[in-house]
């Protein structure tokens, strides 16, 4: 206990809980991509090799990932990739697109539709009044369609071709076509969604989708209901690491925590906070565990304050300058090297320097490595954001 009575939950408990309820130890591994979602609540899908690189690494048996997430997404529709908590793309259960698109989609969503409509007068293009039937008519289209590139669209829609020239005179001067900023607009509103690739499972170019329907939610409700489910699966955490991966206001944060009634407890970071009733011990797993995670994992991303899990000295090789995480090599709950595959296809892994963990521990991150390179076979996987060890490794 802490001086102010609260339960202290140290390192070593944080990463036993992290171990269980991230899918990561050999016993806590799910059947499914759904169960994988449902746990985490949702896997960043800004890179699309990343979200079946997370299932895999989760999965009891890996050899299925290629073919149930392609399944969970594209078929049975139990998974959606749409746009979500700080204008990022996820994939997360697609009951949940309702409360994700209440808590967080639709503040940004005005934002951005008040800066395309800005964008555009400013360019001297078509008022908002335009946009409004350009709009209908891009979203009747996709609807007769089903699923559909922009270029398809605009075939159906000539004016998403339309093109304007942004902050001009600027050095960030550009031209913007209409139907990129507007397909993005009607993403973060929760209109359209990611559909399937156009090539393999690690294509970035992809068709777009109506987004499924849902109720409109209050949005206090929602953020109540998104925070308890991401408390349960990453608590304890701190009020910054909750507005950092919300990217909620503060007061915001603060009014979910209350309404879900969460308990307050004590980490070596200061006060953070856990679902109610969920204070207790939580025992490790019961055999030591390796993981090798792909770049952008929800886990070595879950959390602002890392330190628990990641040494600071391992940030500069294993992050880019904008902050997006490499691919990660664990030990029993803590970042000790990154890995990356070669142009032969070969997995390869380095751990950081100083660290010894014994031969017992690399034997276990090999055999993972092998259990990655048996299912990813001959597919050739390049993060979108790629980070110093890994293109070192890669070279």
């Amino acid at each position: 206990m802490d001086d102010g009575g609260r339960r202290h939950i140290g390192t070593a408990e944080r990463r036993h809980r992290l171990a269980l309820r991230q899918r990561l130890a050999g016993a806590a591994r799910a059947g499914s991509p759904e169960e994988v979602a449902g746990s985490l609540v949702a896997l960043h899908g800004t890179d699309p090799a990343a979200v079946h690189l997370a299932v895999g690494a989760r999965l009891a048996d890996a050899a299925k990932t290629v073919g149930e997430t392609e399944r969970a997404l594209y078929e049975d529709g139990a998974l959606v990739r749409m746009h979500g908590m700080r204008h990022t793309v996820f994939v997360f259960p697609t009951g949940l697109t309702a409360v994700v698109h209440a808590s967080t989609g639709r503040t940004v969503a005005a934002r951005e539709r008040a800066r395309l409509l800005k964008n555009m007068a400013a360019a001297g293009a078509p008022d908002a009044a335009w946009l409004t039937e350009v709009e209908e008519s891009a979203l009747a289209a996709l609807a007769r369609r089903g699923q559909a590139t922009a270029a398809e669209l605009a075939r159906d829609e000539p004016r998403l071709k339309e093109q304007f020239v942004y902050a001009a005179g600027k050095s960030s001067e550009g031209v913007h076509t209409v139907s990129t900023r507007l397909l993005k607009v009607l993403g973060a509103e929760g209109k359209v969604v990611r559909g399937r690739p156009l090539g393999s499972w690690t294509s970035s170019q992809f068709r777009w989708a109506p987004a499924p329907r849902h109720p409109e939610l209050d949005p206090g409700e929602a953020q109540a209901e998104l925070l308890r489910r991401w408390l349960t699966a990453c608590g304890p955490a701190t009020e910054d690491d909750l507005k950092w991966w919300t990217g909620w206001r503060v007061t915001e944060v603060r009014r979910a925590l209350t309404a879900i009634g969460a308990e307050a407890v004590s980490l070596d970071e200061g006060t953070g906070y856990v679902v109610s009733g969920d204070t207790g011990p939580v025992a490790g797993p019961a055999e030591p565990w390796a993981a090798l995670l792909p770049a952008l994992d929800p886990t070595a991303m879950g959390w602002q304050q890392r330190d628990w899990y990641l040494a600071p000295g391992l940030r500069p090789m294993l992050f880019d300058r904008s902050g997006n995480v490499g691919p990660t090599v664990w030990w029993n709950g803590r970042v000790v090297g990154g890995w990356a595959q070669r142009a032969d296809g070969e997995i390869v892994w380095r751990l950081a320097a100083g660290e010894d963990i014994g031969g017992d521990a690399e034997a276990a991150i090999g055999t993972e490595a092998e259990r990655l390179s048996s299912w990813v076979g001959t597919t050739r996987i390049t993060p979108r954001f790629r980070t110093p060890l890994e293109r070192e490794l890669s070279a």
